[in-house]
């Protein structure tokens, strides 16, 4: 069977990779840099700059406390020209990998007509398609937005801002401005409305005043005008280089006229990934979902299978997300029902949840922290009755390694008192086994 897959990000290439695996005729068509926004522009950049930014903040603990003096002088293109060099290096073996794997891997620009993809100088013809085309920045209409930069821009930047604004108030927002205070930038967050308010106020709190202390926080702000070197708000004017961090829109132009999208241009698609058109499959932030790496490929695979005619539906439950400080901030949420989506959510009793919280345990990474009284906390809910976990957060140096595996047992179903067995590495930042260990009695 002949596939193509549009799109080399995280969710098209998983497609290919498990459509190849299942001996099909793959083709993958990348108009730019294999391994999308993710490895190019998003999270493995923040991946890189988050090394140094906590470097920076270890150093300048350790001298707080009179254990080291650590001298840091860095030049902000050195970085940036060093994450370059490290993103080539990923981004040739990734292609190696990819065309190893027996993939047709084209980059080119591309159109859709019926069973016909359009490339620049041929035309292929195709029995299922996969449209993984992402997302890109989204830019509000605010005057003078042509004065602002986005992720796109990060490693483009000459030199180190005295000052950086940045408009938003989610998990990029909170990451940029950690990374910029940390290098020595008046940092400022300007927020329609609350500061990560995907999460619990007290948890939002916390990482304001501890993980991003040094860093302004203005909450309920408006934008009037944005120029060079400053923004003009509700609070009056606010100096400094303006950074976006306003979200991304589904680059879904390819496919307008062909499938059914939503109201911000989002690909629709129920849990098997088919969307609208019979063949057509659809995977990743075209599709406007949860929007992480992970679930891309999980989503890539899903529509993969669907279309090698293997049936797989999407499950949503219980993911893992992160956010990278200083120490990782992980928690788990439930994913979206799809539009298309025939299935309905069966009403479940009503439950009664019992939270526990304890305090983040010296290890690798905190250590030092417990000096200063900073290890971070993990809160744990969970049904006593049954034992189901029901919500999970935890702020520590290896959160975004705990919740994954906290994810997996949730999505198996293991109940509280499976932790019984568990047995944990030592030394570890990991205080979740303990919440669970204890709950495990009741």
């Amino acid at each position: 069977m002949k596939v193509i897959v549009i799109g080399g990000g995280p969710a098209g290439r998983a497609a290919a990779l498990e459509l190849a695996s299942l001996d099909n005729e793959v083709t993958l068509i990348e108009k730019n840099r294999i391994g999308g926004t993710c490895l190019n522009e998003g999270c493995m950049v923040i991946c890189g700059l988050n090394d140094i930014s906590r470097f920076l903040n270890d150093a300048k603990n350790l001298q707080a406390n009179e254990i080291m003096n650590i001298q840091c002088d860095f030049n902000y293109s050195d970085i940036a020209n060093g994450i370059k060099e490290t993103l080539n290096k990923i981004r040739h073996v990734t292609e190696k990998e990819t065309v190893e794997a027996g993939i047709k891997l084209i980059y080119s620009e591309a159109t859709i007509s019926d069973k016909l993809v359009n490339l620049n100088k041929k035309t292929l013809e195709y029995d299922k398609l996969i449209i993984a085309t992402g997302g890109r920045p989204f830019i509000p209409p605010i005057k003078g937005i042509e004065h602002t930069i986005n992720y796109k821009n990060l490693l483009n930047i000459k030199e180190l801002p005295e000052s950086l604004i940045i408009v938003g108030s989610g998990v990029i927002a909170a990451e940029i401005a950690n990374i910029f205070s940390s290098m020595g930038s008046e940092v400022h967050v300007l927020c329609r409305n609350n500061f990560l308010g995907i999460l619990k106020s007290e948890i939002s709190d916390y990482i304001a005043e501890y993980l991003l202390k040094n860093v302004h926080i203005h909450k309920n702000i408006t934008i009037h005008e944005i120029k060079e070197d400053h923004a003009l708000t509700s609070e009056g004017k606010i100096e400094g280089l303006v950074f976006l961090a306003t979200g991304t829109i589904p680059n879904s132009e390819i496919v307008k006229d062909i499938l059914k999208t939503g109201p911000r241009g989002q690909i629709l698609v129920n849990d098997k990934m088919e969307t609208s058109h019979p063949g057509i499959y659809a995977a990743g932030d075209v599709i406007g979902s949860i929007g992480t790496t992970p679930v891309g490929r999980m989503e890539g695979v899903t529509a993969a299978r669907n279309a090698a005619g293997i049936e797989t539906h999407i499950n949503y439950k219980s993911i893992p997300h992160s956010i990278s400080l200083n120490y990782d901030v992980a928690f788990l949420e439930d994913g979206p029902s799809l539009p298309l989506s025939n299935s309905k959510s069966s009403k479940s009793r009503p439950k009664s949840v019992t939270n526990g919280h304890i305090p983040g345990s010296a290890g690798p990474g905190s250590f030092w922290r417990v000096l200063s009284g900073h290890t971070g906390f993990s809160e744990l809910g969970v049904d006593l009755e049954t034992g189901d976990i029901e919500s999970v957060l935890s702020i520590s140096p290896s959160a975004r390694n705990n919740l994954a595996y906290i994810s997996l047992l949730s999505r198996l179903d293991k109940k509280t008192y499976d932790f019984e067995k568990f047995v944990e590495t030592h030394p570890s930042t990991d205080s979740l086994y303990k919440l669970m260990r204890f709950f495990s009695k009741y």
